[in-house]
């Protein structure tokens, strides 16, 4: 009888700690997907990222920093598809010189996206050279999806009515090198 009794603690006993242990992975797992998805969105001392993205073209490199704070879910959603590689071979199909250069549609015809749409988020960030923020179609504010532009002027008017998502901050010579049609060689994640 001691002895069964024993055995079953003690098989209950390993039960229990098993059950701890396998928990205890699965919420270290869950913590280390959450903590890399943050860490993506943390931010200097001026709100600007501490991540970089940077667009290959054959003219050269462009690198962009976000501001995660004033527009969070854009500029999540923004890296996840870098992140998923829905960028890489994408045509610049827009090019208006000295305004913009638009790129993230997979149909290459200024209609296609991602199939998710995102709020508008705007905010106190204006558009000068280097400027990226998400485009939309004109008469639907929540209509921003994966498409993207780059600011190649100061533009005003845009200004409250676009969210913004970041800026260049290295390779805005080439900015003004890109013709419609050129290809995002890559986009990749710089952390």
């Amino acid at each position: 009888m001691k002895k069964t009794a024993f055995f079953t603690m003690l098989f209950l006993s390993c039960q229990l700690t098993s059950c701890f242990f396998q928990e205890n992975i699965s919420n270290k797992d869950k913590k280390s997907a959450e903590n890399e998805n943050n860490s993506l969105l943390l931010v200097d001392e001026t709100g600007t990222s501490t991540i970089s993205a940077v667009i290959k073209t054959v003219h050269g490199n462009i690198t962009i920093k976000f501001f995660p704070k004033d527009a969070p879910v854009n500029v999540e959603r923004f890296l996840e598809l870098i992140q998923n590689g829905f960028y890489d071979g994408l045509l610049f199909h827009r090019v208006e010189k000295n305004f913009v250069i638009q790129s993230g549609d997979p149909t290459n015809t200024g209609n296609g996206g991602s199939g998710r749409k995102l709020p508008a988020e705007f905010n106190s960030h204006i558009h000068t050279l280097g400027t990226v923020g998400m485009a939309r179609f004109p008469n639907d504010i929540n209509s921003a999806d994966s498409q993207f532009y780059i600011s190649l002027s100061e533009s005003p008017e845009l200004d409250g009515k676009y969210t913004i998502i970041g800026k260049v901050t290295k390779g805005l010579e080439i900015l003004h090198k890109i013709n419609k049609g050129d290809k995002i060689i890559s986009l990749i994640l710089l952390k």
